[in-house]
């Protein structure tokens, strides 16, 4: 990309969409210039210009909260800027995870329920990420997931390991209610997992994808 294929607005600006690479939740919309479009592409973390303090601001620079860049793009009128990151806490300064909390109603809007069950039968997984990257980010007291990601890796393998068993004692229980139960906890972990360790929920259906329909080797003799 050359700074010549930006249409910078008569600001010198262009705004820059930030979405989480791992969740695909949309964190907020800042502005770049060229400066702070280089500073980007050369340091793999987002550099913006700030319109109310007429400067260059990284973000995260004094929160710590920083969004390591994982691709960056621009639209078909070269207008508008795509950014995927990687979020560490909250996007938003108020401690969001997301700047768009604030809901509009919409009259006739299609229900997240109605359009699970019309659309996609794994919309809940999406949902699911989308939660546990809130969690991550923004640590409320007093949720399990949280707890969680305080404690850190060791105490969610441990909990992967405790699912696992669970899942092994309900199959050969035979009991499918148990099983059920069981399956969700430990997808709930592995999920919760993934975001720890920042591995998208997409590499995992990509890698199954690449394995699909290629031959096994089998290792017995």
């Amino acid at each position: 990309m050359n700074e010549s294929d930006i249409k910078w607005g008569t600001d010198g600006l262009v705004p820059a969409i930030v979405q989480d690479v791992q969740s695909k939740e949309v964190l907020m919309l800042a502005y770049m210039n060229a400066e702070s479009l280089k500073l980007s592409q050369e340091t793999g973390f987002t550099w913006f210009w700030s319109r109310s303090r007429n400067e260059l601001w990284n973000k995260g620079a004094t929160s710590g909260h920083k969004q390591r860049i994982v691709s960056m793009s621009y639209d078909c009128d070269g207008d508008t800027l795509l950014v995927k990151v990687l979020q560490e806490g909250p996007a938003c300064h108020t401690g969001s995870y997301s700047c768009f909390t604030n809901a509009i109603e919409v009259e006739g809007a299609v229900e997240a329920d109605e359009l699970n069950e019309s659309s996609d039968r794994f919309a809940m997984l999406g949902q699911l990420e989308t939660t546990i990257a809130k969690r991550y980010a923004e640590r409320p007291e007093n949720t399990y997931t949280s707890y969680l990601f305080n404690k850190g890796l060791d105490k969610i393998l441990k909990k992967i390991g405790e699912e696992a068993a669970e899942v092994i004692i309900a199959s050969k229980n035979l009991d499918n209610d148990e099983l059920r139960a069981e399956a969700s906890d430990l997808v709930f972990h592995l999920m919760v997992l993934l975001r720890e360790r920042g591995l998208p929920f997409d590499e995992i259906l990509r890698e199954l994808k690449q394995r699909h329909g290629k031959p096994t080797t089998n290792k017995m003799r």
